[in-house]
């Protein structure tokens, strides 16, 4: 692999490699402003903003934060869906040498809690409506400052005198008054705050606090400074080689708050002067509505939202042939739904890979040349990857299946306060993913498995994205997840979660014996489960996890049943 043999299957315009010019985030955005300052930036449900009008709200915002006593290193809190507030905060603080830390808005008040202690923020920004919890958690994690926005405070005139109405149904009252550290952010926005000096910023200064999973499941801070953020940025900048500075509409519905929405959805089009739709969730017809609308561009997006997009009832209501790329990362893209969405808009739907620890963006399929289906593409410029043994972490030649390990300009300083944790995921320079791979002769890269969700029954490895792709091609089933369940002969039993399609009907033993017809038997599941959906995270990850808790009561039933047939025997 020191060869790099996917060198040879980038588009021709794409570098080898990048250099890094000492940029800092909030850069990005002053390069945009100054080139299109009269352009659309961003719109909100019909309010909009030019980069001229952000601009002087993000610089508004920053002499506020600096006058309620915000320092360099200090880390805040974005308690927000998509929306303006969102964007104002974020690089505004960053301009002040502050910490961000995105907070998942769906958060519970015990996870939210924990992520607060964890990354030491004394500031947090948020939303009256998500306001609540922030309330019930204040008393135990010292924060100082708390910003309240509201959403009618970016809303055009008319949505901005219903809102209010609307958002009283369901709303839990608890006081929001002024004291304590609490602000109102509409207020603060129209004081007259003094003048601040800017840090001196450099491109090894923090300035991301991605709280993840990571490689071995409990939540951490991947520490992100402004040159993993800016290089990773350049990286797609390059990649992308049809952007058209200052003339692409994005479709942003990805959450900000996860390293891929804010790579791909925030960073990313106002690096290059586009103007962005804002949509803190996704609703199908607004989305199909604002491509229609805004003649949109760009729909960067994980799988799930291209296979409703493509399968809406009214889908033909709506123009969306503006669509020139979707960009899909965080799971797997069927090959189907790929297909489809592209016929349907006649862009490109490209699958890339990414993770938190890595900026995110590791891999990409090129926009020309060819595009291998279930391939995750191959590393964008300036990165190293390698397959290693995932007992012995010997290098893996061609062809090999094992541990994907990357290396690059984008990959983290490390996990906040969590020694051993980096220690086992950074080691010599390589950042160890923790995901199973394989390289063709091309140099594109394959995504066989998480290795914690490997299943190891009778002593085979059996891989649960492998099943639940083939579940996929039964007639009637629309989604599945396949999860391991402990077995005492065994060592794990297959289980598979099964979504049926609108209308179909049918029973565990007949997609038990479709498996056994294409399946060889270790694989084949000992248990087939119906259920509406599959539980998934914002990002579109499955949520396996839920499923194995909810699969345990039926493992130990399954297990008592055994023991009592062996019993008989």
């Amino acid at each position: 692999m020191t060869e790099k043999p996917w060198l040879k299957c980038y588009d021709p315009e794409v570098p080898p490699a990048v250099d890094y010019d000492g940029s800092t985030i909030p850069s990005l955005l002053e390069k945009s402003i100054a080139a299109f300052s009269r352009q659309q930036a961003v719109d909100f449900f019909g309010f909009t903003m030019t980069y001229a009008e952000l601009r002087t709200a993000i610089e508004q915002f920053t002499r506020v934060l600096h006058s309620l006593g915000l320092g360099k290193g200090e880390r805040v809190a974005l308690f927000l869906p998509n929306c303006p507030h969102f964007i104002i905060a974020y690089y505004a603080a960053l301009r002040l040498g502050a910490v961000i830390v995105p907070t998942n808005p769906l958060y519970s008040e015990k996870e939210l809690e924990f992520q607060i202690r964890d990354s030491g923020a004394e500031t947090l920004v948020t939303l009256d409506l998500l306001y609540p919890k922030v309330y019930k958690v204040q008393p135990s994690v010292g924060l100082k400052r708390i910003i309240v926005g509201r959403i009618q405070d970016y809303l055009p005139p008319l949505k901005k005198f219903i809102y209010p109405i609307i958002a009283q149904k369901g709303t839990e009252n608890v006081p929001l008054e002024e004291k304590n550290g609490v602000r109102l952010y509409h207020k603060l926005m129209k004081s007259k705050a003094p003048d601040c000096p800017l840090p001196k910023l450099s491109g090894e200064d923090l300035a991301i606090l991605q709280y993840t999973g990571g490689t071995t499941g409990s939540a951490k801070g991947a520490m992100l400074t402004h040159k993993n953020i800016v290089i990773n940025n350049t990286m797609m900048r390059y990649w992308y080689t049809d952007l058209r500075p200052g003339k692409e509409i994005f479709i942003a519905v990805l959450p900000f708050f996860h390293t891929y929405g804010m790579a791909t959805a925030l960073n990313l089009p106002l690096s290059a002067g586009a103007s962005i739709i804002l949509f803190p969730k996704f609703v199908a017809k607004d989305i199909l509505k604002a491509i229609d609308s805004h003649k949109a561009t760009f729909l960067p997006g994980i799988p799930t939202i291209y296979s409703v997009l493509g399968t809406f009832r009214d889908i033909g209501k709506y123009t969306i042939s503006t669509i020139r790329y979707c960009v899909s990362g965080a799971a797997p893209l069927p090959g189907t739904v790929l297909k489809d969405f592209e016929r349907l808009t006649g862009g490109i739907i490209i699958e890339g890979y990414g993770l938190s620890e890595a900026s995110p963006v590791t891999h990409c399929n090129p926009l020309r040349n060819a595009r291998k289906e279930g391939s995750i593409g191959m590393p964008v410029p300036g990165t190293d990857c390698k397959i290693v043994d995932m007992e012995t972490g010997d290098d893996l030649p061609l062809g090999s299946t094992g541990e994907l390990c990357i290396r690059g300009p984008q990959v983290m300083q490390g996990y906040w306060n969590r020694p051993e944790e980096t220690a086992a995921t950074l080691r010599d320079g390589w950042l160890y993913t923790g995901d199973i791979a394989r390289m063709d002769e091309d140099g594109y890269f394959f995504i066989v498995e998480r290795k914690k969700d490997m299943i190891i029954s009778e002593g085979f490895n059996i891989y649960p994205r492998e099943i639940e792709e083939f579940l996929l091609t039964h007639p009637k089933v629309a989604d599945s997840s396949v999860i391991g369940m402990p077995d005492k002969i065994r060592g794990e039993r297959v289980y598979a979660f099964v979504v049926l399609k609108e209308g179909a009907a049918a029973t565990p033993e007949e997609i038990v014996r479709f498996c056994k017809e294409h399946l060889v038997r270790y694989k084949v599941p000992r248990k087939v489960l119906f259920r509406d959906s599959i539980p998934r995270n914002l990002a579109g990850k499955n949520l396996r996890r839920v499923l194995r808790e909810e699969a345990a009561g039926l493992a130990a039933t399954d297990d008592e049943r055994e023991d009592a047939q062996q019993a008989e025997k």
